[in-house]
């Protein structure tokens, strides 16, 4: 197995602020607008993006929200061991909002399609949009593509994608791992 650096930790940052950014040039102050990170690893994408948003561009409105996705899956029964399911946090009402879903790799698609299911649970919003940290663009099953990408990979069958946060793993790097 063989792993090499795709983004280091000045990369990411980078890309956060541009991501950052590029939510402002849409959302402009964020009162109709709603941020999301699919659990489990979109989590730390979501906060870090809101916690930017507040400090370093003084958004004030932000509604941050973390939606579980464990039992929407269309795989989730398909293991050996028995699931665990994270939490969804969400306490704000997004019916007739705009929705910006984050996760950190966007893969083959399944995990956006059962967010898409589990949000209506909270509601129809108006608009949902997509942000992702690393969109593997070939491995798409299904028709699902992001709105935000920060950068995008081309990684074959055998190659996976890590997404290491400093609040979790103790370092912000995204490495490519060659399981061969």
């Amino acid at each position: 197995m063989s792993q090499k650096v795709l983004l280091n930790a000045k990369e990411v940052n980078i890309i956060l602020h541009r991501l950052a950014c590029q939510l402002i040039e849409n959302h402009n102050d964020f009162t109709n607008t709603v941020l999301i990170g699919i659990q489990p690893r979109g989590k730390y994408l979501a906060d870090r993006l809101a916690k930017m948003l507040k400090d370093d561009y003084k958004i004030k409105n932000i509604q941050l929200g973390h939606l579980d996705i464990t039992f929407f899956r269309d795989d989730f029964r398909r293991g050996d061991k028995p699931l665990e399911a994270n939490t969804t946090e969400i306490d704000f009402i997004i019916e007739n909002k705009n929705v910006v879903f984050i996760d950190d790799v966007l893969y083959t698609g399944r995990s956006i399609r059962a967010a898409l299911t589990a949000i209506q649970s909270f509601g129809r919003p108006s608009e949902i949009e997509l942000l992702t940290l690393i969109d593997r663009r070939f491995s798409r099953h299904l028709p699902i593509q992001p709105d935000y990408r920060g950068r995008q990979v081309d990684a074959i069958n055998n190659e996976k994608v890590k997404v290491n946060w400093i609040e979790n793993e103790g370092e912000d790097t995204v490495y490519l791992i060659n399981n061969e």
